[in-house]
């Protein structure tokens, strides 16, 4: 019965020869990034969804003891793996973008004699969202009259996200540029703005969600009381990353060449 066994594995894999191949080096990096980067991503967003389409609408129909039995449990290690499902997702992606998305362009460049910086382009390309998500920030902790309203800061959030996009664009385009000549393919341009959204989200996690949340179910359990205006500081980031999330999903799918968003190769 096992002779029969393994011959049948052997006959199995014989019609796999030449249609199977093994990953080189180089392709495994490749490979276990963008793995990292799907899996990572899809927990993580996942759970955006989960807390803004179900656990959102369930704290409005508890009391608080029930809420003081059910959300340390519930929540903490649903935030444990939204949050580290973040940094991966965009650690993994960050590592994606430099060296098999950036790299190349800043090739194709050099390649006329120019002398473009991968690096510079990657730190200005970084600076940018950061401080997009600071002044994001220092609206949502310091002018609560902007998140009272949750359609008066939509507006400020998309002329944030906007300008930043634009700037972003133009700066990946003007430094990859010798003479006449763009080397920045859609693929870099797309996902330099969706990328750019994805830290803005990663740092709305570790910045505003995660922080309040942890004061939040602290106070339930027995800590110190948590300040009132936490709650909706963390849902209205929340809210942001939730429709942040469609545009930059939109992004990382036309840097494959589906729509060719930003023209280029």
């Amino acid at each position: 019965m096992f002779i029969e066994s393994t011959h049948q594995i052997g006959l199995a894999l014989g019609m796999l020869d030449g249609v199977f191949k093994a990953p080189s080096g180089a392709e495994i990096s490749h490979i276990v990034l963008r793995w990292l980067h799907f899996v990572a991503g899809i927990t993580w967003i996942g759970l955006l969804y989960f807390f803004n389409l179900v656990n959102v609408p369930l704290q409005k129909t508890l009391d608080a003891d029930t809420k003081k039995k059910v959300n340390p449990t519930l929540l903490l290690p649903a935030l444990w793996y939204f949050r580290w499902g973040a940094l991966v997702t965009v650690l993994a992606g960050f590592g994606y973008y430099a060296m098999y998305i950036v790299r190349p362009d800043v090739g194709l460049a050099n390649g006329t004699g120019a002398n473009v910086s991968g690096r510079i382009v990657l730190i200005v390309w970084l600076f940018i969202p950061i401080v997009t998500f600071l002044i994001e920030f220092l609206i949502i902790k310091k002018v609560p009259a902007l998140i009272k309203d949750g359609r008066v800061f939509a507006v400020v959030a998309l002329i944030l996200v906007v300008i930043m996009s634009i700037v972003i664009l133009k700066w990946l385009d003007s430094s990859l540029t010798v003479n006449t000549q763009h080397f920045a393919s859609n693929k870099t341009l797309s996902i330099g703005v969706g990328g750019a959204m994805g830290l803005i989200m990663l740092l709305n996690v570790w910045g505003i969600i995660w922080p309040n949340n942890k004061r939040m179910i602290g106070a339930l359990t027995g800590g110190p009381p948590a300040a009132p205006e936490l709650a909706r500081q963390a849902f209205v980031a929340s809210r942001t990353n939730a429709w942040l999330s469609l545009p930059m999903l939109l992004f990382m799918g036309t840097s494959h060449g589906d729509w060719l968003i930003f023209g280029g190769h």
